[in-house]
């Protein structure tokens, strides 16, 4: 596993600690992490902040062709919000720790051109599995049913 997935997972663990979802993610530019985020709807009783959001928050605004340049990790597939934030702006590869547990708008990714390459890490996989089993009202709230 390289170092960027493992930076998501230690965002996802974070999240966890604190009470929340463990779902994290980074924004990598030319090899650098430049934005750096987990799941904080539960800890700042917030509407949008999953990880790939939390993500781009942290790394603040960017010039259109830093984000054209760049790839997202997330340890688990993005669901339809995030996928519409990767669409618009431009973020042409996204490596997704699992899709196990979730599926999100890959196939609207991919129908866009983004690359997409799914790990099916099995550390992402019982992070998941795990807070599910021990939360499943949150889960079921955090992905809108």
């Amino acid at each position: 596993m390289d170092e960027f997935m493992k930076a998501a997972i230690e965002e996802a663990r974070q999240g966890m600690e604190e009470g929340g979802i463990p779902i994290g993610s980074v924004l990598v530019h030319k090899g650098r992490i430049i934005g750096r985020g987990h799941n904080r709807r539960v800890q700042r009783g917030s509407a949008i902040l999953h990880g790939e959001m939390d993500a781009l928050e942290n790394a603040g605004r960017q010039p259109a062709q830093v984000y054209r340049e760049s790839v997202i990790y997330t340890t688990l597939s993005p669901c339809p919000m995030c996928t519409g934030a990767i669409l618009l702006y431009g973020i042409p590869k996204v490596i997704i720790g699992e899709n196990q547990t979730f599926m999100g708008g890959e196939d609207l990714l991919r129908s866009n051109g983004v690359e997409l390459e799914v790990l099916q890490d099995e550390t992402c996989i019982e992070l998941m599995r795990t807070f599910i089993e021990k939360n499943p009202q949150l889960w079921n709230e955090d992905i809108g049913e």
